[in-house]
């Protein structure tokens, strides 16, 4: 079986968020046999792994520390000797969340309550989603 690469099925997300200081993974996964080479492009610069950007062996750019110049266009490029295909996505960097607790220390005694209180900000275009942890550990509200 040969194929050309094909996007149809798994285009790059048209929109990408990415967090300010932040990491991203963007797949690029063309349809293709046998398998595609595939090329990164952010606008018309080609992309080449570096401490910040890793193209990993299965096409998927990984871009780190995350600031707002990393803004723009990015396209995957995949070729075979069938032909040639491209997906792109704009990357939109935001804010990242920041939680701020109000106190500082907390000393108790065993059997005592204690509530920590605490202020998030996040942008409101990206999903939220707060995890309570001691030590490592998921703290079930519930119990």
């Amino acid at each position: 079986v040969a194929l050309a690469p094909d996007f149809r099925l798994n285009p790059v997300k048209r929109l990408i968020p990415a967090a300010r200081s932040g990491k991203v993974i963007i797949p690029c996964q063309p349809r293709a046999a046998p398998k595609a080479t595939v090329l990164w492009t952010k606008g018309t610069e080609l992309l080449v792994n570096s401490s910040r950007v890793t193209i990993t062996a299965d096409g998927t750019l990984i871009l780190q520390n995350i600031s707002k110049s990393d803004e723009g266009k990015y396209t995957c490029f995949a070729e075979n000797f069938m032909g040639k295909a491209n997906s792109t996505g704009i990357l939109s960097v935001r804010d990242a969340t920041k939680i701020t607790l109000a106190q500082k220390k907390n000393d108790i005694n065993v059997g005592e309550n204690l509530t920590l209180k605490k202020k998030t900000s996040h942008d409101p275009t990206m999903d939220l989603t707060l995890k309570k942890k001691l030590d490592d550990f998921p703290i079930d509200l519930d119990k």
